[in-house]
């Protein structure tokens, strides 16, 4: 019998992961304001790392008070280049300014999963993997970000790897999955361990 898991996320592609890995998803968004949490551990000069893990955590916490006895899944990813925290381009201009800077070069993907049960975590688990940009020409990443601002607005530096954004790498090292924003095989690997999943 299919794990019920609650995910403590609005992310589509998530949910999706989870169903297509055979587990029943039910999709609770936490309303939380991620932009103060982030803004007051950046001011305490908290790792990527370490924001990730606490903004998962927040989540999964915050769904899993008002769910007794409910298994809840939080999640967060962050982007990291040259040792400072990139975010969700606001507009089409910084989108386009977060791709120049980062093209030719590498950067750190960090995806953060949080399971908590009864408002308390029982698992945690934080991805990463390194990706090398292209050195792609201005005209291009212009017209990348023009064709496709409706979607990347959406997805931390910019673009989507599951898009047209996978023709701006040359080398990406670690797991799809966790470029997707969900370290998946460690979360089945635990639940499979804990006999929530068969195997």
């Amino acid at each position: 019998m299919p794990v019920s898991l609650v995910l403590a996320s609005g992310s589509e592609i998530r949910a999706q992961l989870l169903r297509n890995a055979g587990l029943e998803v039910a999709v609770v968004p936490p309303r939380v304001d991620e932009d103060a949490v982030k803004q007051a551990l950046l001011a305490e000069a908290a790792p990527p790392r370490d924001v990730a893990d606490a903004l998962a955590e927040m989540k999964a916490r915050k769904i899993s008070e008002k769910m007794p006895g409910a298994l809840v899944l939080g999640c967060d990813q962050v982007l990291e280049f040259d040792g400072q925290l990139v975010s969700k381009p606001e507009t089409p201009e910084q989108a386009l300014a977060q791709l120049r800077a980062m093209r030719g070069k590498r950067h750190k993907l960090l995806s953060a999963a949080v399971l908590c049960r009864d408002g308390k975590p029982d698992w945690r688990h934080v991805g990463q993997v390194r990706l090398t940009m292209r050195d792609s020409s201005d005209a291009y990443l212009q017209d990348y970000v023009a064709r496709n601002w409706d979607s990347i607005r959406h997805a931390v530096g910019g673009y989507k790897l599951e898009e047209e954004g996978v023709r701006l790498f040359t080398v990406i090292d670690g797991d799809y999955f966790t470029v997707l924003g969900m370290p998946l095989l460690e979360l089945l690997n635990y639940l499979t361990l804990r006999g929530e999943i068969e195997s």
